[in-house]
């Protein structure tokens, strides 16, 4: 892609990176032994992956990450560069081993446990961010996701409203969620899973309810949010913002790899309403990226564009 052919202001992405090693088993798993296995190896990490599907549908992208000063660090860098997105501001942290999530599929193509270790997404300081300052003034937005320290998030979200500049965020787990819950009010748009959206609404969420998703959504704009949207899986996406709700139903779609359907479902619908889509067109736009995603062997797909997310739903 030529970076002339870019919007001027980028997208400011800043968060995690690592390596994806997701097996997914040919029959049923046994559990003490080992499964027979289709695997596969590539660069994930949720904001580096939100970054590759922006910048895939066309827009201009900065990222801010950290990776080991290894050959793993190397290799996510190196192919990071190669689909157009800008490094320039990325950390290569020596004596620390870059970030790896590890995922194992059921086969059936469903999640069955996921390991992740992040930890070097600590080596992006409060005091980083607050060095490179002029990047939230030049961008046209910021992205985050919740591997991020709670100070560190707490700098970007005041850089980023000091440059009057719109935050979407991810909370990337359940288990992270809580960072995001003290900013609810500073988020343009916030993307979240049931279990991410149970943690931070504080009260159970049962599976594919889509009247008590659409609750929850709801909630989290009367916190303060100006758009909620959390996914349901193979159910939907259910959403809210200041003006209206909604409910799309998901695509019915083979799953191969359930890996980086949500971080493609964050960017489809970031890119949709930086262009002055609507929200409603906006999420179908994020729910077709999320099915061609979960087809796809890899964390990001690579035919993605405008144009196949209008095929995938029309």
């Amino acid at each position: 892609m030529n970076n002339a052919e870019l919007p001027e202001a980028p997208v400011l992405v800043i968060g995690s990176s690592g390596l994806d090693l997701v097996g997914r088993s040919f029959e049923n798993l046994q559990l003490g032994t080992s499964n027979p296995s289709q695997l596969r190896v590539s660069p994930g990490g949720v904001a580096r992956n939100v970054a590759e599907n922006l910048v895939r549908l066309g827009l201009n992208v900065k990222l801010i990450t950290a990776v080991g000063d290894d050959r793993q660090g190397q290799q996510i860098l190196q192919e990071t560069r190669s689909v157009g997105i800008n490094i320039e501001h990325c950390l290569q942290i020596p004596n620390h081993p870059t970030g790896a999530y590890l995922a194992i599929l059921d086969e059936q193509g469903n999640l069955h446990l996921g390991m992740d270790d992040m930890r070097i997404s600590e080596s992006i300081t409060s005091d980083y961010l607050v060095e490179k300052g002029s990047l939230f003034h030049e961008a046209a937005a910021v992205f985050l996701d919740a591997n991020l320290p709670e100070k560190t998030l707490r700098t970007a979200i005041s850089q980023a409203r000091r440059a009057g500049i719109p935050i979407a965020a991810d909370p990337t787990s359940a288990k992270l969620a809580p960072r995001l819950q003290p900013f609810l009010e500073k988020l343009w748009l916030i993307t979240l899973n049931e279990k991410e959206a149970e943690t931070i609404c504080t009260h159970p969420i049962p599976h594919a309810d889509r009247d008590q998703v659409i609750d929850a959504a709801k909630h989290l704009v009367n916190e303060g949010v100006e758009i909620a949207i959390i996914a349901m899986a193979e159910i939907g996406v259910g959403y809210a913002t200041t003006e209206s709700t909604g409910y799309i139903p998901a695509i019915k779609t083979e799953v191969v790899d359930p890996t980086g359907a949500g971080d493609a479902l964050s960017a489809a619908v970031i890119f949709a309403l930086m262009n002055d889509i609507p929200i409603d067109e906006a999420v179908r736009l994020g729910v077709s990226a999320a099915a061609l995603t979960l087809r796809s062997s890899g964390t990001v797909a690579q035919d993605l564009s405008l144009e196949r997310l209008y095929q995938e739903y029309l």
